[in-house]
């Protein structure tokens, strides 16, 4: 009696298996023939290309060299081993994709014996853990994803010994998984486990592609079905809802299963073309001020931008040089932190054939999307190290990965980041501290961090409240004129009981000062607003009542031009739990204003750099028109 559930679970199992691989498929009906092996993003003799392109550019040299470094700092590292944090084994996973697409990179255009050796030790010891930990599917699809490579492009070198551990080992403990329920939830997310997993089996199935195409067949017809759900959500602008550090993530793994299905199948099943998805590389290039750092809304670190291989494919497939021209700057500056890229060996793939020379600056100083979280992003100029940047936070705090930001801002301006965004707090931080990070009710534990809150964000806060996770403000208007560019963001239903309407408006304007303008209609009950600028600066407080921000010998003064008498006032960014980070150098200026009942007001206040000189006559419109 006691083996009969295992029985039947195993039958189960057999016929779930059994369905998935006589399922009908939907996309897959026109592919004969595979390509040999390496069939996975490069064929054979297209190293030439890449050889080409190194010969004639200094800028690949430069990443192609950066790749050989890192190889051979590979080549003295010890084997990874299978060591968990917490529930995950990402890390691993992560470093294993690094090493071995690097060293098979290394091995394809250079054939130094040492390269495809050391690829063969690493692929040996990941395919001997005991998991790839299915708990955590990420882990999966990067691990399935970083031994398909190794095993397609290196097949033909490999020991003959080792072909069949790693074809056991990307369909025992990548491929079979992906088709347990208790795993494969994220078939049906819209946020990046979808695209990172889908990419990870379906690279995954072509490696193995003649030793099980009828399976294989499934697992590359599903994907191409299921990756159709987080693609939607860059509808209709490009936007990314998760924010730029996700971008990098989701967008990437997204770009890597295109080239893959599209090299091997001839075809992407028109998936590129969906609304919105060939505009995203533009969102991500705005994403990053005029100080070099980025937009970091959401869980997002808060450094610099980087060279994103994901951006080559876009100005390929789009033929729009100008995206690579804030990779292009950090090539000729050195490009230190880029052997950490994992993927750094599919820019080689993606960019062939483009010529640095043709890359030239982007003319739109202001980019807006809406979609599930709308983001508008202006500047006052491309080329100027001392424009002004702007980064203005819409959306809700709602969607995957969002904190309670809405209406945040970040500011640039000589050169340095004035308005700022603490970011993210490293997960594994809090959850082995207990705290319930992924609860998003308006009551979970997620938004009592400190900087998960709209307290702790450059935006407003009434009563003292949270803003309405279920709330969402979407971009109401943007302005584009020579000495006027902004954007609207309507917030009213993220405030919702605490005042009966909230709008942010937020301009450069004559290409020299910001103004961030509020306007708030109370209910029939009075309410106080908190105003809060949050600062890396230091911040004194002159005898006018404005504050002088200061930092590396640069000042700018923040100027409350309406309503009069404002108080301003200082306090440093200290956390309020013993599991908040620590953020040190971070400064919130702030100031409240009572708001009667049933009463229009208006917030105006002006970031000025100095040496900048304002006009006091100067009237900022009303929002309504800023959109005339």
């Amino acid at each position: 009696m006691k083996k009969a559930p295992f029985f039947l679970y195993f039958i189960g199992v057999i016929f779930f298996l059994n369905g998935v691989a006589f399922a009908q498929l939907k996309h897959f009906n026109h592919v004969s023939k595979l390509p040999d092996h390496p069939r996975i993003m490069l064929l054979k003799g297209e190293e030439k290309g890449i050889l080409n392109n190194i010969n004639s550019d200094k800028n690949w040299a430069t990443i192609h060299q950066t790749i050989l470094v890192e190889s051979d700092k590979i080549i003295d590292l010890p084997p990874l081993e299978r060591i968990q944090i917490g529930r995950r084994l990402l890390d691993k996973s992560r470093e294993a994709l690094r090493r071995i697409f690097m060293l098979s990179y290394a091995y394809r255009i250079t054939r130094d014996q040492k390269y495809l050796n050391r690829a063969e030790t690493e692929l040996l010891k990941v395919s001997s853990f005991s998991d790839w930990n299915p708990s955590h599917f990420l882990d999966v699809g990067e691990m399935t994803m970083a031994v398909a490579i190794g095993y397609d492009w290196l097949y033909n070198d490999l020991q003959k010994s080792s072909l069949p551990i790693l074809k056991e080992a990307i369909l025992k403990k990548g491929i079979e998984p992906s088709l347990d329920s208790k795993y494969n939830s994220w078939l049906t997310a819209s946020h990046n486990w979808n695209q990172v997993c889908n990419a990870g089996m379906t690279y995954g199935a072509l490696a193995i592609y003649e030793d099980n195409p009828t399976l294989a067949k499934q697992i590359i017809d599903r994907a191409i079905e299921s990756i159709k759900l987080p693609m939607e959500d860059y509808n209709p602008d490009g936007a990314y809802p998760e924010g730029y550090g996700y971008w990098g993530y989701g967008t990437s793994f997204n770009v890597l299963f295109l080239s893959a299905v599209q090299k091997a199948l001839g075809s992407d099943f028109g998936l590129s073309n969906g609304r919105g998805f060939l505009n995203t590389a533009a969102y991500y290039q705005h994403m990053v001020g005029t100080s070099g750092k980025t937009f970091n809304y959401s869980d997002a670190g808060s450094g610099s931008g980087g060279v994103s291989p994901a951006v080559f494919w876009f100005a390929n497939r789009t033929h729009s040089p100008s995206l690579l021209f804030g990779p292009k700057n950090i090539l000729e500056k050195g490009a230190p932190n880029m052997g950490r890229d994992r993927i750094l060996p599919a820019a080689m793939i993606w960019g062939n054939g483009i010529k640095f020379e043709k890359v030239t600056a982007p003319k739109a100083l202001l980019w807006a999307g809406k979609g599930k979280n709308p983001v508008a992003m202006m500047r006052s100029s491309w080329t100027d190290p001392s424009a002004i940047y702007v980064g203005l936070k819409a959306g809700s705090p709602s969607v995957n990965h969002a904190h309670m930001d809405i209406g945040s801002f970040v500011m640039d301006a000589l050169g340095e980041r004035w308005s700022m965004d603490l970011g993210m707090q490293e997960y594994e931080s809090l959850e082995s501290k207990g705290v319930k990070l992924w609860d998003k009710g308006q009551n979970a534990q997620r938004w009592e961090v400190y900087r998960y809150n709209n307290m702790a964000h450059s935006t407003l806060t009434f009563n003292n409240e949270l803003q309405r996770v279920e709330g969402y403000a979407p971009l109401s208007g943007t302005v584009n004129k020579q000495a006027f560019t902004g954007a609207i963001t309507d917030m009213s239903a993220v405030y919702k009981n605490a005042v009966a309407a909230a709008n942010r408006g937020i301009a450069i304007v004559d290409g020299q000062y910001v103004v961030v303008k509020d306007e708030i209609l109370t209910n029939d009950k009075p309410a106080t607003v908190k105003w809060v600028m949050l600062t890396p600066a230091e911040v004194r407080i002159d005898e006018n009542g404005m504050a002088e921000l200061s930092q590396n010998g640069k000042k700018l003064q923040l100027k409350v031009a309406e309503p009069a008498n404002i108080s301003i006032k200082t306090r440093l960014a200290q956390p309020t739990h013993d599991y908040d980070a620590p953020n040190p150098g971070a400064t919130l200026v702030e100031f409240e204003i009572n708001l009667p009942a049933n009463t229009k007001n208006t917030i105006n206040v002006l970031l000025i750099p100095e040496s900048v000189s304002v006009n006091k006559e100067t009237k900022i419109p009303s929002l309504s028109d800023w959109k005339k």
